[in-house]
């Protein structure tokens, strides 16, 4: 009996050994995965919201040109990177003269400020202020920037460090286009493979079906919230730009950040409408643009209805919960990807929730049937 005991004692120690050794080298191979791959989640991840938003618009091009998968991806990413690119080196390249030929003239001691007007004085808040500052620099500049030395490093080094935040999320969306359109190409595999996953995390007849609710999420999100912010700030940018409102992409990225969180944008315009009538344009001018900026920004008002309309049923407290911690976390990509992805748990999680309430439901009804039907015997 105690060599029976003593064996088994050895089968289970060898056992466990044995199982502690797979589970160590597991986890050692899964740290190893994550620590390779999490620099390239956030592009992943938005270049998967490209893709699953751009899909229908693939298929249609497959359709209606008899092009392949490969080439219709190839074609959306090229014009995609050109859409995006293009403008972004124009910006760049202008950005870099104007920051060199300020700099040079600066050296040189041609570089003028021109002095504010007196209407800076009546902006709220910060106008009295504002104006000394402004009229300072613009009677001497040099003794100014003498003066301000540490407020003028840290506005320049603030200046640099969001100029190059602002480059790479544009370098990371180009990429994420790119690779968005590998995943075109690939759809039908990788959808038929993420189909799998589903099915082993749930059962054969829930996984579809969570699979088909969680890419109809991340796309209207994607269509209906994102890409009408972006039109919205687009629009709106250019139109402030138009106007002669100063920091045109300044009010573009804060429009952008308070149409995505669901604020309303009229309260940026508001803002442009002051400084343009601040200004020393013309009386016709201000009333055109006036109308104008009002208008650009009430845009997702009207595209709005038409997208989310088509029963989107995620409460927006979830997509600005999502927009706002994917900005904390990711910066303005990250809001994008938070919101979608946010979206997509959400409605996952309560169509699981949905489900187990109707199976336990079911089970009650069951017991409480055979419980009230008539013995046999009676």
């Amino acid at each position: 009996m105690n060599n029976s005991n003593e064996h088994l004692e050895k089968i289970l120690s060898k056992a466990f050994t044995a199982s502690l050794i797979r589970f160590s080298v597991i986890t050692f191979i899964v740290i190893v995965c994550c620590w390779a791959f999490l620099p390239f989640l956030p592009i992943l991840l938005w270049a998967l919201v490209l893709a699953i938003a751009l899909y229908p618009l693939s298929e249609f091009i497959q359709a209606k040109l008899g092009w392949t998968s490969a080439r219709s991806a190839t074609v959306i990413a090229l014009v995609g990177v050109l859409i995006l690119g293009t403008p972004t080196a124009m910006v760049g390249n202008s950005l870099a003269s104007k920051t060199l030929g300020a700099f040079n003239a600066y050296q040189e001691g041609t570089l003028v400020i021109n002095a504010p007007t007196q209407n800076v004085k009546e902006w709220p808040v910060v106008g009295e202020k504002l104006h000394a500052v402004w009229f300072e620099a613009s009677n001497d500049l040099p003794q100014f920037i003498e003066k301000r030395q540490p407020q003028v490093k840290g506005a320049l080094n603030w200046f640099v460090d969001a100029a190059s935040g602002a480059a790479k999320n544009v370098f990371l969306l180009i990429g994420a286009i790119i690779i968005a359109g590998i995943m075109l190409a690939w759809a039908e595999p990788a959808a038929k493979s993420i189909r799998k996953i589903f099915i082993s995390f749930s059962d054969e007849a829930k996984g579809p079906e969570l699979h088909e609710l969680t890419t109809a999420t991340i796309r209207q999100v994607a269509v209906g919230i994102i890409g009408i912010a972006f039109l919205t700030a687009m629009v709106f940018g250019a139109v402030v730009a138009l106007s002669g409102v100063p920091a045109a992409a300044l009010f573009t990225v804060v429009a952008l950040i308070f149409a995505i969180v669901q604020l309303p944008v009229t309260i940026i315009a508001l803002v442009a409408v002051g400084l343009l009538w601040s200004g020393d344009s013309g009386t016709v001018h201000n009333v055109i643009f006036t109308v104008l900026l009002i208008v650009a920004s009430l845009v997702d008002n009207v595209l709005k209805p038409m997208i989310l309309g088509r029963g989107l049923e995620v409460p927006m407290p979830i997509v600005l919960i999502g927009a706002i911690g994917g900005m904390m976390s990711g910066g303005i990509l990250g809001m994008f990807i938070g919101a979608a992805f946010l979206a997509a748990g959400y409605q996952v999680f309560m169509k699981w929730v949905d489900a187990e309430t109707q199976e336990v439901a079911q089970v009650i009804e069951n017991s409480e049937s055979k419980r009230t039907k008539p013995s046999k015997h009676n």
